[in-house]
C-alpha cells in the first residue's frame, strides 16, 4: 500500500518593519491575514521565506531611498528561487504608489496601511497577471471589518482604535499616507479587547496616529470619545493596565486629564509630543496650541499624578528657528521635566507645506541644539529613575529576562523595564517589586513575597 503524498510545507513570510507602533501592529495583522487566508507562517530567516514584505515608514529622512536600497538587495534573493514575491506596504508605499513598481522591478505588491487586508487577493492577482498588484486606496473602516479574529502573543497587546490624522501639521506626511481620521465603532473595539483578554492578555495599549481624537460610533448612534472608552475598558474584568498612544496636545482635554485621576488602571506614563517650545514655530507647524497651553495641561495632570512619567517629541532646526526660538524650547523642557523624548533634527518631507520653506539654519547649529536637548532630557530621565529606587512598583511580568540567570522581566506602571529574580510561573501576573538600582536602560529589583518557592 503506497504512502499518501506528503503535505506541502506552508509558505513562509518574512516582514521587515520600519517606524512606529502602528506599523508594528499592522505587521502583526499582515501575518494574521496571510495565515488565515493562505496558510502562511512567519519566519525570521529571510532565506527561508517565499514572500518578503517591507512595512515602511515615511517619517524619517530619505525614507523612500532606504526602501529602494533594500529592494535593490532583494533582486538576488528573488532570483534565487522561482515563485518568490516581494511586497512594499506602509506609508512609503502609500506615498509613492505605482512609482515603486516602476522603479524597482523586483516588486510584486504595493499596498497601503488601509489595504493590508487585501494581501491575499493582491498575491493572487500578481500571480495570475505576472504584473505588480497595487492598491493604496483609503477605504475607511473596511480594513478592520476584514481582519481575522485577534490573536494574542503574550500578556500585552495593541488595539488600533482609529486610523489617519486630520491635523495637517506642516512638517508631517501622515495625513497624506494614512488618510483622514477614521474611528472604529465602539462595539468593534470592545469585542477585540474582550477576545484578547480571553486569551490571557492583561495589558492593552490603544493605538492611533492621533488617538486623543477617537470618536467611535456607539450602538445608539452617539459618539464615544477616548475618555469614555477608557472608563468603559477599565471595568473589564481581567484587564490590569491601560495605555494609549500617540497623543496630540490639542486634543488632550479635561476629560482625558480627569481620567488619570479616576482610573487607577491607566498607566502612569504619557507620551505627549510638543515638537517645539516657541509659539512662533508652533504656529508655523500648525500645531494648534501655545507653550502656555501645553504647560497648563501638564500642571493639571501632575496635580493628579505627581510622579507621572512624561515623554515627548521635539524637532530642532525647523526652518527659520532662531536662537530665541530654541531657548524657548529649552525653557519648556525645564518646566515640563520630560524624562524621555524622541528628538530629531528637522528634515523636509516632500509633499508637506514645510518642505517649501527656506531652511536657513546651519547644520552645525542644528546638531548643537539637538545635543543640548538630548543631554538635558537624559539628565531628567536619570533623575526620574533615581527617584524610583526604593519604591515598590506593581510590575506585569512578561517572561524571562534576556539577562538569563533566573531573572524575570516586566514593566512598571511608568513603562520602565525592570529585571528581578523570580520563578517563571509568575509570568503573566502583577507582582510587587521593590526597585533596588538602575542601569542605563532598565531597572533592577526584588520581588516582595513570602512564597518560599521563589
Amino acid at each position: 500500500m503506497s504512502e499518501p503524498p506528503a503535505k506541502p510545507a506552508p509558505a513562509k513570510v518574512f516582514i521587515k518593519t520600519f517606524g512606529c507602533q502602528m506599523n508594528e501592529y499592522d505587521s502583526s495583522k499582515m501575518v494574521d491575514v496571510l495565515k488565515a487566508a493562505r496558510g502562511y507562517e512567519q519566519t525570521a530567516d529571510i532565506d527561508d521565506a517565499d514572500l518578503v514584505l517591507l512595512n515602511t515608514c515615511s517619517v524619517r529622512e530619505k525614507a523612500s531611498e532606504k526602501v529602494f536600497s533594500d529592494l535593490g538587495r532583494l533582486k538576488a534573493w528573488k532570483a534565487a528561487k522561482p515563485g518568490r514575491l516581494v511586497g512594499v506596504g506602509g506609508c512609503v508605499a502609500s506615498q509613492e504608489g505605482e512609482a515603486i513598481a516602476k522603479r524597482a522591478m523586483a516588486v510584486d505588491l504595493v499596498f497601503g496601511p488601509q489595504t493590508l487586508h487585501r494581501l491575499p487577493e493582491l498575491i493572487d492577482q500578481t500571480r495570475a497577471t505576472q504584473r505588480p498588484a497595487i492598491d493604496v486606496r483609503f477605504p475607511e473602516i473596511e480594513k478592520f471589518d476584514r481582519l481575522p479574529e485577534p490573536r494574542a502573543e503574550g500578556v500585552t497587546a495593541f488595539v488600533s482604535i482609529m486610523e489617519g490624522c486630520s491635523k495637517y501639521c506642516t512638517f508631517c506626511i501622515v495625513p497624506y499616507t494614512r488618510g483622514e481620521e477614521i474611528s472604529r465603532p465602539l462595539d468593534d473595539v470592545l469585542a477585540e479587547v474582550d477576545a484578547l483578554l480571553a486569551q490571557g492578555v492583561r495589558e492593552i495599549t490603544l493605538l492611533g496616529q492621533n488617538v486623543n481624537a477617537y470618536a467611535g460610533r456607539m450602538a445608539d448612534g452617539s459618539i464615544c470619545d477616548l475618555a469614555l472608552l477608557l472608563h468603559i475598558l477599565a471595568r473589564f474584568e481581567g484587564l490590569g493596565r491601560l495605555r494609549y498612544t500617540t497623543s496630540h496636545p490639542a486634543h488632550f482635554n479635561e476629560g482625558l486629564i480627569d481620567a488619570f485621576a479616576a482610573i487607577p488602571k491607566l498607566d502612569n506614563q504619557l507620551h505627549l509630543p510638543v515638537q517645539s517650545g516657541s509659539d512662533r514655530i508652533l504656529a508655523m507647524m500648525k500645531r494648534g496650541y501655545t507653550q502656555a497651553d501645553y504647560l497648563a495641561k501638564i500642571a493639571r495632570l501632575r496635580h493628579y499624578r505627581p510622579q507621572i512619567s512624561l515623554s515627548t517629541d521635539i524637532i530642532v532646526g525647523f526652518p527659520s528657528e532662531t536662537d530665541e526660538d530654541f531657548e524657548q524650547t529649552m525653557a519648556l523642557i525645564e518646566a515640563a521635566r520630560f524624562d524621555a523624548a524622541y528628538s530629531f533634527i528637522y528634515s523636509p518631507r516632500p509633499g508637506t507645506p514645510a518642505a517649501n520653506l527656506r531652511d536657513g539654519v546651519p547644520a552645525e547649529v542644528k546638531q548643537a541644539r539637538l545635543e543640548r536637548v538630548q543631554a538635558r532630557i537624559r539628565e531628567f530621565g536619570d533623575q526620574y529613575a533615581d527617584g524610583l529606587i526604593g519604591s515598590v512598583q506593581s510590575v506585569l511580568v512578561t517572561g524571562p529576562s534576556r539577562k538569563g540567570n533566573g531573572q524575570l522581566t516586566g514593566k512598571t506602571p511608568c513603562n520602565r523595564s525592570i529585571n528581578f529574580a523570580g520563578a517563571e510561573r509568575l509570568a503573566g501576573q502583577f507582582v510587587d517589586v521593590r526597585v533596588t538600582s538602575r542601569l542605563t536602560n532598565s531597572l533592577q529589583g526584588e520581588v516582595l513575597t513570602l512564597d518560599p518557592v521563589l
